[in-house]
């Protein structure tokens, strides 16, 4: 208590101590007016009020100034004030704006509004284009809510969420700041140093809300928030929108301010409803107030998104730029609501001050040293939106329970209960943990990993893993153990693995594994042990083919330079065929048997695939991601992949040191993969893979190139591009050269929103094409046409695709039902 009370004076004291000009902005009734606009005239040195109405203007040299308040819907105030010492209290009443349509004459018979965005979308580059660059500081600050929080997620314990809940469940449970230096280059290179960042009770965290999340410019055709949504000044906006003059009124300059409404011409597209205010003759943008469903924008999570823009203009410039800018957010999910709020300022402008590409790299968002480290003094000199009682008592409370959590006493004393054995344990896995000394034990679920197919018959898995964290979990050694026994082949196999991370910039992970195991002969593992088990036991199809490995394994990969990561493996195997051992099944049938375990033929019963054998294999493989932007943290590298650059793959693969010679062999393989919008046109993917094998032509049937097949059409895959839906698992397996393609095309919208009564659906439309070429076997090709976001409101979890396929003709047909989870 005495802790609290300390802090408090102390802020109340640092806020007196350091606040400039500041006050209250308040309308002709009293009530105070939030994210108003207070900037010095004809500068770009500005602020904005907070929820309560506060606000501090950070001014350092005692002199005259014109304050100006701007704010939506009311008459802009502009205040003259002779300043001799600080701080300076300067309040604010603001008057509602006239918005009148008088001014409006129609001469044509021509929607105003319309020929107002017309002219808007014809100035649109010209004005997008006059900053060719800009430098500038940035402040944001995040809060997230929760309201009326269940006790429990799925049977999951939530506690009080690091004690943002209160008794009532509801409370803040994100609250972090950020100041920065931004740095822009038109078209989209955007650089961020942070010199600070603050998050309510965690000392040592970073903040997440950079301005690079939230550079959103609707001078641009498209926005990207989730879903690419269309700006109500696209050059396609007509094809989105209908707009209303809503009124006009004047600002403090004289400026003629037109009000539209912008209304979407469908309920599901991506696009806003709201206003957006153009400057007369000028046509660029004062201000707006654009809202977006979490269904139009594809975040099923949230149910409305508002984004407010204020923008302000000067004379030496003679231009319009964005000084504020706030996303406001409500949320529900999983019995969880709540609301936030993201608050940005941009000020101190330095408009086209001659940046080259020269002045960036790939790093787009650095911290300054020691960021994470400012103190109260620090914060309240510089933080230009003043805090709000709620987010005072939020930092005071976390910081405090902070000193109490991080002590051994409360860890050891929250593991005690935690760490109590209960009965439900012994079903779903128990775990021990230390947390003050960062490590854990513990052992996985039996039930979970029971499955079934033909060679084990009944088979169970029991898991057991250890764990330690070190320096704040940028280095941590796992060491992992599985137990595995098959009730029909009575044979009891185990494998053990060990990896350690070595730091968290490059990533450096070495992991040294061995054991027995019943494996795939595909190790992509096309078909999942639960999906066996229901075609197995259902429908007497066991598509999965398993042989016994033996081995010891040494697995090393590190990102060398930005971009470039290496993938190395070297392993001593034992390979041995295995064969069915049980014919069980649930509902039998006279004309229907198992097949046999020899992916080669579905008859060859007790004839192995492949002789018994040893092999040294060696994997080495690169990643290299064109155009990667990364995001520099103190001891820790975020990595950026850019939609508009490929991803490459390029790999070498050998056996060698085999007990029979004919059994090495060298590979090499290539891919290309990308996924990337095409405007508002939906979203467009492809995958190409080929390779060539040298001195392979009879090599062991498990180090052929196998390609994932679908026998079974259902798919968890999201995506369609690493996988021929209708294709069996080892149909067309090579030792040979190989070329595969996927291509797929989201439309996300654009084609069913079009459609009357189809469009309330909020379906999307999913093209296909998919092909595999060989030397042992004719082309192959499948072409799908599918439809995805299907389900009720936030649910949408199912997605379904008509497939052919063809091979020199048609062969046949498919539905898949693709299944996808949050």
């Amino acid at each position: 208590m005495k802790q609290q009370l300390l802090s408090t004076l102390l802020f109340l004291y640092v806020c007196i101590s350091y606040s400039q000009i500041r006050g209250t902005v308040t309308d002709t009734k009293n009530n105070p007016l939030p994210f108003v606009n207070i900037f010095i005239e004809n500068t770009y040195k500005g602020t904005t009020s907070n929820e309560d109405g506060n606000y501090e203007l950070n001014i350092t040299e005692p002199e005259t100034y014109t304050v100006v308040f701007q704010f939506l819907g009311y008459k802009t105030v502009k205040k003259t004030v002779s300043i001799e010492s600080f701080p300076y209290n300067l309040n604010a009443t603001l008057d509602d704006e006239e918005i009148s349509l008088n001014e409006v004459v129609i001469t044509t018979g021509e929607n105003p509004a319309n020929s107002i965005i017309r002219q808007a979308i014809a100035k649109r580059k010209e004005n997008l284009e006059k900053i060719q660059s800009y430098k500038a500081d940035f402040y944001s600050r995040g809060l997230i809510r929760i309201k009326d929080a269940p006790e429990k997620i799925l049977g999951q314990e939530i506690g009080d969420l690091g004690g943002g809940l209160d008794s009532t469940r509801s409370g803040v449970i994100y609250l972090s700041e950020t100041i920065s230096k931004l740095e822009f280059l038109r078209p989209n290179k955007l650089k961020e140093k942070i010199v600070a960042s603050k998050v309510s009770g965690d000392d040592k965290g970073f903040s997440f809300n950079n301005a690079i999340d939230v550079e959103f410019d609707l001078y641009n055709n498209t926005i990207e928030l989730g879903n690419q949504i269309i700006s109500p000044i696209a050059d396609n906006a007509f094809g989105y929108y209908r707009y209303t003059l809503e009124g006009v009124f004047y600002d403090d300059r004289g400026h003629l301010i037109n009000k539209i409404k912008a209304t979407p011409r469908r309920k599901n597209d991506p696009v806003f409803e709201g206003f957006i205010y153009i400057v007369e003759d000028q046509w660029t943008i004062y201000a707006a107030e654009l809202d977006i469903t979490g269904i139009q924008a594809r975040i099923p999570a949230v149910d409305k998104v508002t984004i407010t823009q204020s923008y302000a203009f000067t004379e030496q410039n003679a231009i319009w730029t964005k000084m504020s800018q706030n996303i406001d957010f409500k949320y529900g999910l999983f019995g969880i609501k709540g609301d936030g709020r993201f608050t940005a300022v941009y000020s101190n402008y330095n408009i086209n001050p001659g940046l080259t590409r020269k002045d960036f790299s790939r790093e787009i968002v650095s911290f300054a040293d020691e960021a994470n480290k400012k103190d109260a003094l620090f914060w309240t000199s510089v933080r230009p939106v003043p805090l709000t009682e709620e987010e005072i008592t939020d930092y005071i409370k976390k910081d405090s329970i902070q000193i109490v959590k991080d002590s051994k006493v409360y860890k050891d004393s929250v593991d005690r209960v935690n760490n109590a054995f209960k009965i439900g344990d012994i079903i779903g896995g128990y775990t021990y943990n230390n947390t003050y000394e960062n490590w854990s034990i513990g052992t996985t679920s039996p039930i979970q990993a029971i499955s079934f197919n033909t060679v084990q018959g009944w088979n169970g898995n029991v898991g057991g893993f250890y764990r330690k964290s070190f320096d704040d979990f940028k280095r941590f050694l796992s060491v992992n153990g599985n137990i595995n026994y098959g009730f029909s082949d009575n044979r009891l196999r185990g494998t053990l693995a060990a990896t350690y991370k070595f730091n968290n910039t490059s990533r450096p992970f070495l992991t040294i594994s061995g054991g027995i195991e019943a494996t795939q002969f595909n190790a992509a593992e096309p078909i999942s042990r639960l999906e066996n088990t229901v075609a197995s036991l259902f429908f007497e199809d066991n598509y999965m083919k398993l042989y016994d490995r033996s081995f010891v394994q040494a697995s090393f990969s590190e990102e060398l330079f930005n971009g470039f990561r290496l993938y190395s493996t070297l392993s001593y195997e034992r390979r041995k065929a295995l064969f069915n051992t049980t014919d069980q099944v649930l509902f039998p049938e006279d004309d229907d048997i198992y097949t046999s375990n020899n992916p080669l033929s579905e008859s060859a019963y007790g004839i192995t695939p492949f002789e018994t054998h040893n092999i040294l294999k060696l994997n080495v493989l690169a990643r290299i991601n064109f155009g990667q932007e990364y995001l520099s943290y103190p001891d820790s590298k975020l990595n950026i992949t850019k939609d508009k650059y490929p991803t490459l793959l390029v790999g070498y693969e050998k056996g060698l040191g085999a007990t029979f010679d004919d059994y090495n062999f060298d590979q090499i393989k290539a891919g290309l993969y990308q996924s990337f919008n095409l405007s508002n046109k939906g979203r467009f993917s492809y995958n190409i893979r080929a390779g060539k094998f040298f001195s392979a032509d009879d090599i062991s049937f498990v180090d052929f190139q196998h390609f994932s097949g679908n026998q079974i059409h259902i798919s968890q895959k999201g995506n369609y591009t690493e996988v021929f839906n209708n294709l069996g698992y080892y149909d067309l397996s090579t030792n040979d050269s190989y070329l595969e393609m996927h291509a797929e095309h989201d439309f996300n919208g654009f084609i069913l929103s079009r459609i009357p009564l189809i469009n309330k659906l909020n379906f999307n439309l999913v093209l296909g094409a998919h092909a595999l070429a060989t030397p042992d076997f004719k082309p192959y090709q499948e072409y799908t046409i599918g439809l995805d976001n299907i389900g009720w409101g936030k649910w949408r979890f199912l997605r379904i695709d008509y497939v052919r396929s063809y091979q020199s003709g048609f062969t046949s047909d498919a539905i898949v039902f693709g299944l996808k989870f949050f």
